[in-house]
């Protein structure tokens, strides 16, 4: 039997989960896990199914297609066979795309990573290391446009599905954001905005911070201000060095940015206006 992942988004009304589960068992399809959450603020119903069949995937498709009119439904089918296929950008930081390498070796995340792409050198190694290509695109004579043309042409070669900012240190264009609309996720720091700039771990020890954090998000043309798909963080304390805080803030963000993307390449995360709903 073939395992499926439905996600939808429809305006909340009495019926949804009856159709749906409905639906699937006309079909001889087992529901393994199901989970559903009302948003009472937008009235919009999101629903999460994983479930096995041996049906024609075509013909599922058609039903659910069928449904959708009647409902408001909008619905994605995913089979779970398919492993979602990812690029990295980095800058000079090793430490998110060292994580990720090796999440996805080990099997902690059931994703293929098709190649890194860097306005810097550096990372090459690293990258080549695990047998993954890896493309050095600086900004150069052509300037940012002429090489987010590049890089987007590294999404269409490589049929990526989703572009992972592990520590990219490049503000992306309203344009290029645009081409991907919920496809693109970020790490930062979660002292922004109150410690902007250079330095920020420096800035946040001399003010005495108690607690680092990391946000994880998707990225459109408000910077930093995307819909928050996980946050993570540790406490610290006034026996801290600024180089303590760096370290302690690499792990924090190494984690959020896993759990953020393993929840995205599972299909956990629905886009709910300027929020997430994420089915964990």
């Amino acid at each position: 039997m073939n395992e499926y992942v439905l996600t939808l988004s429809c305006p909340d009304r009495p019926g949804i989960v009856a159709a749906v589960s409905g639906l699937l068992a006309e079909r001889g399809c087992n529901i393994v896990e199901s989970q559903q959450f009302g948003d009472g603020d937008s009235g919009t119903f999101f629903m999460r199914v994983q479930f096995a069949g041996d049906g024609d995937p075509d013909e599922l498709r058609g039903a659910f297609a069928s449904l959708a009119p009647e409902l408001g439904l909008e619905w994605r089918l995913h089979a779970l066979a398919e492993r979602p296929r990812v690029l990295i950008m980095v800058s000079k930081s090793g430490h998110c795309l060292n994580d990720l390498l090796y999440r996805t070796r080990s099997g902690l995340l059931d994703l293929d990573i098709v190649a890194v792409a860097s306005n810097h050198p550096d990372l090459r190694p690293l990258t080549q290391s695990y047998g993954i290509d890896y493309h050095h695109l600086p900004v150069g004579s052509g300037g940012k446009a002429a090489q987010e043309a590049e890089i987007l042409t590294l999404v269409q070669h490589y049929r990526a599905e989703l572009v992972v900012l592990a520590r990219y240190m490049q503000i992306l264009s309203d344009d290029f954001c645009a081409k991907l609309p919920g496809a693109i996720i970020n790490i930062h720091h979660s002292f922004l905005p109150s410690f902007k700039g250079a330095r920020p771990y420096h800035q946040a020890h001399a003010r005495g911070v108690k607690l680092i954090g990391a946000t994880a998000h998707y990225v459109t043309a408000d910077l930093d201000e995307g819909p928050i798909i996980e946050q993570e963080v540790a406490r610290v304390d006034h026996t801290h060095s600024p180089e303590e805080l760096v370290a302690v803030g690499r792990d924090v963000e190494c984690l959020a940015l896993a759990r953020a993307v393993r929840w995205h390449t599972e299909h956990r995360v629905l886009l709910n206006g300027d929020r997430t709903v994420v089915f964990r």
